[in-house]
Protein backbone atom coordinates (compact mmCIF):
# COMPACT_ATOMS: atom_id res chain seq x y z
CA UNK A 1 0.00 0.00 0.00
CA UNK A 2 1.57 3.30 -1.03
CA UNK A 3 0.05 5.19 1.91
CA UNK A 4 1.52 2.81 4.46
CA UNK A 5 4.83 4.68 4.29
CA UNK A 6 3.40 8.12 5.02
CA UNK A 7 5.54 9.87 7.58
CA UNK A 8 3.74 11.47 10.50
CA UNK A 9 6.71 13.77 11.03
CA UNK A 10 5.60 15.96 8.12
CA UNK A 11 2.32 16.87 9.81
CA UNK A 12 1.94 20.05 11.76
CA UNK A 13 -0.89 20.84 14.16
CA UNK A 14 -1.46 24.05 12.20
CA UNK A 15 -2.58 22.01 9.17
CA UNK A 16 -6.12 20.76 9.97
CA UNK A 17 -6.36 18.60 6.83
CA UNK A 18 -3.15 16.73 7.62
CA UNK A 19 -4.11 16.52 11.30
CA UNK A 20 -7.45 14.97 10.33
CA UNK A 21 -5.77 12.37 8.12
CA UNK A 22 -3.26 11.49 10.84
CA UNK A 23 -6.01 11.25 13.42
CA UNK A 24 -7.88 8.80 11.16
CA UNK A 25 -4.73 6.77 10.51
CA UNK A 26 -4.04 6.59 14.24
CA UNK A 27 -7.61 5.44 14.92
CA UNK A 28 -7.32 2.76 12.23
CA UNK A 29 -3.97 1.55 13.58
CA UNK A 30 -5.16 1.48 17.19
CA UNK A 31 -8.19 -0.66 16.30
CA UNK A 32 -6.47 -2.90 13.74
CA UNK A 33 -6.41 -5.98 15.97
CA UNK A 34 -9.85 -5.50 17.57
CA UNK A 35 -12.36 -8.02 16.32
CA UNK A 36 -15.98 -6.98 16.01
CA UNK A 37 -18.88 -9.42 16.21
CA UNK A 38 -18.29 -12.67 14.31
CA UNK A 39 -19.01 -12.42 10.57
CA UNK A 40 -22.50 -13.63 9.70
CA UNK A 41 -23.65 -13.69 13.33
CA UNK A 42 -26.82 -12.25 14.81
CA UNK A 43 -24.57 -9.88 16.81
CA UNK A 44 -23.05 -8.56 13.57
CA UNK A 45 -26.48 -7.97 12.04
CA UNK A 46 -27.59 -6.21 15.24
CA UNK A 47 -24.52 -3.91 15.11
CA UNK A 48 -25.26 -3.03 11.48
CA UNK A 49 -28.95 -2.41 12.22
CA UNK A 50 -28.13 -0.35 15.32
CA UNK A 51 -25.97 2.17 13.42
CA UNK A 52 -28.43 2.31 10.49
CA UNK A 53 -31.41 2.92 12.79
CA UNK A 54 -29.51 5.48 14.85
CA UNK A 55 -28.29 7.56 11.91
CA UNK A 56 -31.36 6.92 9.77
CA UNK A 57 -33.57 9.36 11.72
CA UNK A 58 -31.24 11.24 14.02
CA UNK A 59 -33.03 13.63 16.32
CA UNK A 60 -32.22 15.16 19.70
CA UNK A 61 -33.92 12.43 21.75
CA UNK A 62 -32.12 9.68 19.86
CA UNK A 63 -28.78 11.49 20.13
CA UNK A 64 -29.25 12.07 23.86
CA UNK A 65 -30.36 8.53 24.80
CA UNK A 66 -28.87 6.18 22.20
CA UNK A 67 -25.40 7.46 21.25
CA UNK A 68 -23.56 5.62 24.00
CA UNK A 69 -25.35 2.38 23.07
CA UNK A 70 -24.17 2.73 19.47
CA UNK A 71 -20.65 4.19 19.98
CA UNK A 72 -17.89 2.67 22.15
CA UNK A 73 -16.55 4.85 25.00
CA UNK A 74 -13.32 5.58 23.08
CA UNK A 75 -14.92 5.89 19.62
CA UNK A 76 -13.49 8.06 16.85
CA UNK A 77 -15.82 10.02 14.54
CA UNK A 78 -15.01 12.23 11.57
CA UNK A 79 -17.94 13.42 9.45
CA UNK A 80 -15.71 15.68 7.25
CA UNK A 81 -16.94 18.68 9.25
CA UNK A 82 -15.43 17.76 12.59
CA UNK A 83 -13.27 15.10 14.28
CA UNK A 84 -14.48 13.90 17.68
CA UNK A 85 -13.13 11.37 20.17
CA UNK A 86 -15.19 9.52 22.79
CA UNK A 87 -18.89 8.68 22.95
CA UNK A 88 -19.75 11.54 25.39
CA UNK A 89 -18.29 14.13 22.96
CA UNK A 90 -19.96 12.37 20.01
CA UNK A 91 -23.29 12.45 21.88
CA UNK A 92 -22.93 16.20 22.54
CA UNK A 93 -22.04 16.82 18.89
CA UNK A 94 -25.06 14.84 17.66
CA UNK A 95 -27.35 16.69 20.10
CA UNK A 96 -26.10 20.05 18.82
CA UNK A 97 -26.43 18.86 15.21
CA UNK A 98 -29.97 17.57 15.81
CA UNK A 99 -31.00 20.87 17.40
CA UNK A 100 -30.12 22.63 14.13
CA UNK A 101 -32.12 20.22 11.98
CA UNK A 102 -35.65 20.51 10.76
CA UNK A 103 -35.28 16.91 9.62
CA UNK A 104 -32.66 14.40 8.56
CA UNK A 105 -33.30 11.07 6.92
CA UNK A 106 -30.51 8.75 5.89
CA UNK A 107 -31.37 5.82 3.63
CA UNK A 108 -28.76 3.09 3.62
CA UNK A 109 -28.39 1.71 0.12
CA UNK A 110 -26.04 -1.16 0.93
CA UNK A 111 -23.26 -2.42 3.19
CA UNK A 112 -19.97 -3.94 2.08
CA UNK A 113 -17.46 -5.65 4.34
CA UNK A 114 -13.69 -5.90 3.95
CA UNK A 115 -11.65 -7.27 6.85
CA UNK A 116 -12.75 -5.39 9.99
CA UNK A 117 -14.24 -2.54 7.94
CA UNK A 118 -17.90 -2.01 7.12
CA UNK A 119 -18.78 0.44 4.34
CA UNK A 120 -22.28 1.88 4.46
CA UNK A 121 -23.36 3.61 1.21
CA UNK A 122 -26.12 6.12 1.87
CA UNK A 123 -28.31 8.94 0.61
CA UNK A 124 -29.04 11.73 3.09
CA UNK A 125 -31.84 14.29 2.98
CA UNK A 126 -31.55 17.19 5.41
CA UNK A 127 -33.54 20.32 6.07
CA UNK A 128 -32.13 23.14 8.17
CA UNK A 129 -33.84 26.48 8.60
CA UNK A 130 -30.52 28.32 8.59
CA UNK A 131 -29.20 26.62 5.42
CA UNK A 132 -30.63 26.47 1.89
CA UNK A 133 -33.61 28.53 3.06
CA UNK A 134 -35.10 25.44 4.68
CA UNK A 135 -35.14 23.48 1.42
CA UNK A 136 -34.23 19.81 1.31
CA UNK A 137 -30.57 19.12 0.57
CA UNK A 138 -29.76 15.64 -0.75
CA UNK A 139 -26.24 14.25 -0.60
CA UNK A 140 -24.65 10.86 -1.06
CA UNK A 141 -21.77 9.32 0.82
CA UNK A 142 -20.09 6.35 2.41
CA UNK A 143 -19.37 5.71 6.08
CA UNK A 144 -16.51 3.43 7.07
CA UNK A 145 -17.22 1.82 10.45
CA UNK A 146 -15.39 -0.59 12.71
CA UNK A 147 -17.09 -2.33 15.61
CA UNK A 148 -15.85 -3.53 18.98
CA UNK A 149 -16.70 -7.08 20.18
CA UNK A 150 -19.98 -5.75 21.67
CA UNK A 151 -21.00 -4.33 18.28
CA UNK A 152 -20.44 -0.68 19.24
CA UNK A 153 -18.82 1.67 16.73
CA UNK A 154 -15.09 2.21 17.31
CA UNK A 155 -14.47 4.19 14.11
CA UNK A 156 -16.94 6.24 12.10
CA UNK A 157 -15.32 7.98 9.11
CA UNK A 158 -17.61 9.65 6.59
CA UNK A 159 -16.68 10.22 2.96
CA UNK A 160 -19.05 12.73 1.37
CA UNK A 161 -19.08 16.11 -0.30
CA UNK A 162 -19.62 18.45 2.64
CA UNK A 163 -19.42 21.41 0.26
CA UNK A 164 -22.54 20.16 -1.54
CA UNK A 165 -24.21 19.15 1.73
CA UNK A 166 -23.43 22.22 3.84
CA UNK A 167 -20.97 24.84 2.66
CA UNK A 168 -22.66 25.52 -0.71
CA UNK A 169 -25.71 26.68 1.23
CA UNK A 170 -24.03 29.16 3.56
CA UNK A 171 -24.77 32.73 2.43
CA UNK A 172 -21.79 34.37 0.68
CA UNK A 173 -19.51 31.35 1.31
CA UNK A 174 -21.67 29.22 -0.99
CA UNK A 175 -21.23 31.66 -3.88
CA UNK A 176 -17.47 31.71 -3.32
CA UNK A 177 -17.30 27.90 -3.31
CA UNK A 178 -19.41 27.66 -6.48
CA UNK A 179 -17.16 30.28 -8.17
CA UNK A 180 -14.04 28.31 -7.19
CA UNK A 181 -15.60 25.07 -8.48
CA UNK A 182 -16.38 26.76 -11.80
CA UNK A 183 -12.69 27.63 -12.19
CA UNK A 184 -11.44 24.09 -11.67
Amino acid sequence: MPWANISTAAATPADPATSSVLSFQEAMASTHSIQGPPRGSVAEQEAISRIENFLGHLDERTARHETEKVYAPNAYLNDTLKTIHGSPAIRDYFIKTAQGLESMIVVFDDVAVSGHNYYFRWTMDTQMNHLAKGKNVRTIGVTLARFDPQGRVLIHQDFWDSAQGVWDHVPVLGSVIRWIQSKI
